[in-house]
């Protein structure tokens, strides 16, 4: 009797562990846009019990270890959270909703684009943050209050902020090279970037400075990077 019942607690943790298998695995996925249906990518995919992340690929692909009755949830900036429950198995689709409540333009996805689309998102955000607007059937020109106080006009302007704070450090990244930096002092490939990032001089000294006047620009923030370090 014993040993039937040793025999059947055996069968029972088998299968225990052999569902803990079956259901732990590969949960695949494609996450969209829903207003365009484009892929997205560099979404960030959470598995919430086992805390696990992945990042979508350019084709908004994503692979995830999870099981049956996991929460996972759908990061990306300018777009709004969303959080999924695993019912069943296979490939499921992703569609997310752009938050038109919150600027949809962070530092990272400002550095990856273009110059050409930079320039474009300038134009936009200088348009969108006017304050004064043209009425040709009132004439000449007024002063709007909701371009002024609105939502949406504040948020153009600090993006517009932030865009051309990045146009700037472009042009003065063309000028203050690691090649320039590395054929003055010596850094290695790690230092040198986090030499670049921290002592990058105003827009204004790099159009203006001369080689020599460079120079001593380098040598004084590799004096301080020293210190600091």
């Amino acid at each position: 009797m014993k040993r039937r019942y040793l025999y059947s607690y055996i069968l029972f943790l088998l299968g225990v562990c052999g569902g803990s298998v079956v259901n732990a695995q590969d949960f695949r996925g494609i996450v969209y846009e829903l207003e365009s249906s484009s892929p997205l990518w560099n979404v960030t995919v959470k598995n919430l019990r086992t805390q696990e992340e992945v990042n979508t690929n350019r084709e908004g692909q994503f692979n995830i270890k999870a099981e049956l009755n996991d929460y996972l949830t759908f990061t990306l900036p300018g777009y709004l959270t969303d959080t999924i429950f695993i019912y069943e198995e296979g490939v499921r689709r992703v569609y997310m909703l752009r938050d038109e409540e919150s600027i949809a333009l962070d530092e990272i996805l400002v550095k990856r684009m273009t110059d050409s689309r930079l320039a474009i998102e300038i134009a936009k955000a200088q348009n969108e943050g006017k304050s004064v607007e043209a009425s040709q059937q009132r004439g000449g020109l007024r002063i709007s209050p909701s371009r002024v106080f609105g939502r949406k006009a504040k948020q153009a302007r600090s993006k517009l902020a932030l865009l051309l704070e990045e146009q700037n450090n472009r042009k003065v990244d063309r000028i203050f090279t690691p090649r320039l930096i590395a054929s003055i002092v010596t850094l290695n490939e790690e230092e040198l970037a986090l030499f670049r990032e921290r002592f990058r001089p105003e827009l204004k000294f790099a159009e203006t400075a001369s080689p020599e006047d460079m120079r001593l620009y380098i040598l004084d923030s590799y004096k301080k990077f020293k210190e600091e370090k």
